[in-house]
């Protein structure tokens, strides 16, 4: 908003005069300037129609030759799909025989007055007025700007922004915080490889990208944060398998002053269906409030941690939410022939378990406050209660087999920090590419992330990984040996 000081009148130079494709149902009668691209044309003689295609809908617009300026008859003849236009026309109400009842517009069209081509596009590798999948996942990826414009992608990144946006309004209704972490950190054991990156200042040295601020989340609490969440991007190194991503996004949150799961499990299961709520989506929710089942449970009924308990599995509307708890705190590692933390070293064990960590022979039987929930035999979300006395997690990592300068190497920040007043604490992660996968009637996770990687992890849209100069690598000090 300017103001021209001699007038004293307010000029709006903010789309100007722009009309929304749906706001063109109210405006029966009046003149509208439409921005948007061509979703379709169809030539019916003289006329012609086009479908112009904005973020909002599309509305169709009628190109009548002697309702148009000289230029606007001469842009119209070029005009193509994808085309970019702006028209300037007058809203008039369909006819009883011409009325479209699958579009919100379909009781409308625009009489086109005013044409102009602001981008003029190539004849695209697919369609994209047509929503069937007729590209092969390469080529989409490769030209991902355009498998957007499809509408159920559309949606789909709509979507996802509706369930983030409802996220972080609960959660700062209950009193969270949101709280950045760093990119650049430290390279700690976590289940995956790191992705490492060189340090130009200190050759030698590297950070790591997170697989997860688990440690820094634990700091915050320590800080005093109390109440903490992050919608954060996490990296994992991992062979490729499955539906899985390299870079992914997590909703992380932690609690301070919970000593058991039920409170972090209550105030999670409120906001999954809050959110749920305010999606408006066509859902059905198997279970009113969450069953918990223990994971020895699952394993013997189910034969997996993640059961589905779907009354109709054929169903992708029915959701069926499901908690898995009391998790075996460490698990055996055929590979390595040792004992590792089934989920990290610093989740809380059972009270009732926590003598058996002196005996080697009972470690199978330590169960951990550790708690998944799960949605149509999916993982979506998983956390525990952290264990924060520091005898407790001498003799787990005792019990692990890590020595002391292996403790201090890769936790001595973190077990440093708990000198000095460590609230009892715990919390969750979701991750929230599978659960708007599952919402969005999705297979693949790739459907409801905006640019993601190839299943084996590359990026044909930016043509990447790809090489770096030489120069790049002298100044990180960085050669490769074949």
């Amino acid at each position: 908003m300017i103001f021209n000081l001699k007038s004293k009148i307010a000029i709006n130079i903010n789309h100007m005069n722009r009309t929304l494709s749906t706001e063109t149902i109210k405006k029966v009668g009046e003149t509208v300037k439409l921005n948007g691209w061509v979703n379709n044309r169809r030539n019916m003689g003289k006329i012609a129609f086009l479908d112009l295609r904005d973020r909002w809908g599309i509305v169709q617009v009628v190109c009548v030759p002697n309702e148009l300026d000289e230029k606007s008859q001469a842009a119209l003849k070029d005009i193509r799909p994808e085309f970019v236009l702006e028209i300037e026309g007058m809203v008039q109400a369909r006819g009883e025989k011409q009325l479209n009842k699958d579009l919100l517009t379909g009781g409308v069209e625009v009489l086109a007055k005013k044409i102009a081509i602001l981008a003029k596009s190539e004849t695209p590798p697919f369609e994209v007025a047509n929503e069937e999948r007729q590209a092969n996942e390469e080529l989409r990826l490769k030209y991902r700007y355009l498998d957007l414009r499809h509408e159920r992608m559309k949606k789909n990144i709509i979507l996802r922004d509706k369930i983030i946006r409802g996220i972080r309004d609960y959660l700062h209704n209950e009193q969270f915080i949101e709280v950045e972490t760093p990119f650049l950190s430290k390279s700690t054991p976590e289940g995956a490889r790191d992705f490492l990156v060189p340090s130009r200042n200190y050759p030698g040295k590297f950070f790591a990208l997170p697989q997860s601020p688990q440690q820094y989340k634990q700091m915050l609490m320590i800080a005093g944060m109390e109440k903490y969440f992050q919608i954060v991007r996490c990296f994992r190194d991992e062979d490729q398998r499955g539906d899985r991503q390299a870079e992914f996004t997590q909703l992380d949150m932690e609690m301070s002053f919970i000593k058991e799961e039920e409170e972090i499990l209550s105030i999670t299961e409120k906001m999954v269906k809050q959110v749920i709520k305010k999606i408006a989506g066509d859902y059905q929710m198997t279970f009113n409030k969450f069953p918990q089942i223990k994971y020895d449970e699952a394993m013997a009924k189910y034969n997996s941690d993640k059961p589905d308990l779907r009354k109709n599995k054929d169903n992708k509307n029915e959701l069926a939410f499901v908690w898995v708890v009391d998790f075996p705190m460490f698990e055996y590692k055929e590979g390595d022939k040792r004992w590792g933390a089934a989920h990290h070293p610093f989740t809380a064990i059972k009270d009732k378990d926590l003598s058996k960590l002196e005996d080697k022979s009972k470690m199978a039987e330590i169960k951990a406050k550790q708690y998944d929930l799960v949605l149509n035999g999916n993982e979506v979300a998983g956390g525990s209660i952290r264990t924060t006395d520091p005898e407790i997690l001498k003799k787990v990592f005792k019990a692990l087999n890590h020595t002391e300068k292996e403790i201090q190497a890769q936790f001595g920040h973190l077990l440093e920090a708990f000198k000095y007043g460590v609230p009892p604490h715990g919390g969750i992660a979701f991750g929230l590419d599978r659960l708007i996968a599952i919402l969005a009637g999705e297979e693949s996770i790739r459907e409801v992330m905006a640019f993601p990687k190839t299943s084996d992890n590359r990026d044909p849209l930016m043509d990447s990984p790809s090489e770096v100069s030489q120069q790049q690598l002298e100044e990180l000090g960085i050669h490769f040996v074949k």
